[in-house]
């Protein structure tokens, strides 16, 4: 099934589809049609936007498109950005009667924004939005009280009510961080609890004293827990130079911890990105060569 969302194809155009994988910081494909020869069905300039779970748009349907669409899943598994170009024959290998030739370019987006869930939208959360909104990062923002959000959230923060925020442990991404300002200990607790039971947190911070931590990792243990479980909860959160106790002072201490956190997850970048020069050259070439053959 190409889509798991949707039957057929997505009503998006590739830019709306773009700007959606965006802001849910999911992985995808730009497929361009970058040069035709003979017979095609789609003019140069054509796009489709393809995801690992979904595809927008089309560059003509066919087996053409099928063999774009199995060929931009492959990369996307690789986990890299990258730029690729390809060349395919529209004749009975693709079991299209086109005949044409089809260059196709694919450029791979793979997000490595750092996902953080925020659970809770009182004061500190508020002032905290507003400098995590200029980070790389992407952000569930969640709490069971509509009327405590903003009418109007940052582009990379996802606005989630939910009457029961421990649910939303479930669907949180592997490798995610997860930062606790609720008001209600009994639920930060519970929150804990479920995300350890994960096993897959790179980071968890939980707002509150050295008092309230102790609490927690005693009655964490009694749960079964293990030390090196417990340890990875930061309580209280927060870089311990930065003080004081007005939201924003909290904030700014939180956010220098989350900066740290996020510098340290980068990916080292490779000394080659983009297209192969050659590749591309001998793909022209290759269209060149087949127009020139057509033209005699």
């Amino acid at each position: 099934m190409l889509n798991n969302s949707a039957q057929g194809l997505h009503a998006h155009n590739w830019l709306q589809a773009v700007n959606e994988l965006e802001v849910k910081g999911s992985n995808y494909v730009i497929v361009t049609v970058l040069g035709t020869s003979g017979s095609t069905p789609r003019a140069v300039g054509t796009k489709m936007v393809i995801s690992q779970d979904n595809i927008y748009a089309t560059i003509g349907g066919g087996h053409l498109e099928f063999k774009a669409i199995e060929h931009a899943r492959d990369r996307l598994k690789e986990g890299l950005s990258c730029q690729a170009v390809e060349n395919f024959q529209l004749g009975a290998s693709l079991g299209q009667c086109c005949g044409g030739t089809v260059v196709v370019l694919f450029e791979v987006f793979v997000n490595d924004k750092m996902h953080l869930d925020i659970y809770g939208a009182g004061h500190v959360a508020q002032a905290l939005i507003t400098i995590l909104a200029q980070l790389p990062l992407h952000i569930r923002w969640i709490d069971s009280r509509a009327d405590l959000f903003p009418a109007q959230v940052p582009s990379n923060v996802q606005k989630i009510v939910d009457e029961h925020p421990v649910d939303q442990v479930k669907s949180a991404k592997k490798g995610n961080a997860f930062l606790i300002l609720t008001h209600n200990h009994q639920l930060d607790f519970d929150l804990c609890q479920s995300i350890m039971k994960r096993d897959d947190a790179i980071w968890l911070g939980v707002i509150g004293s050295d008092t309230k931590a102790k609490r927690f990792q005693y009655r964490l243990s009694q749960r079964g827990f293990s030390e090196q479980q417990i340890e990875q909860m930061i309580c209280p959160v927060g870089l311990k130079e930065v003080s004081g106790k007005l939201p924003m002072e909290v904030a700014v201490s939180i956010s220098g911890q989350l900066v740290e956190l996020y510098q340290s997850k980068q990916p080292k970048q490779a000394n080659h990105q983009g297209a192969q020069w050659q590749s591309l050259t001998n793909n022209l070439i290759h269209l060149s060569t087949v127009e020139t053959k057509a033209a005699g």
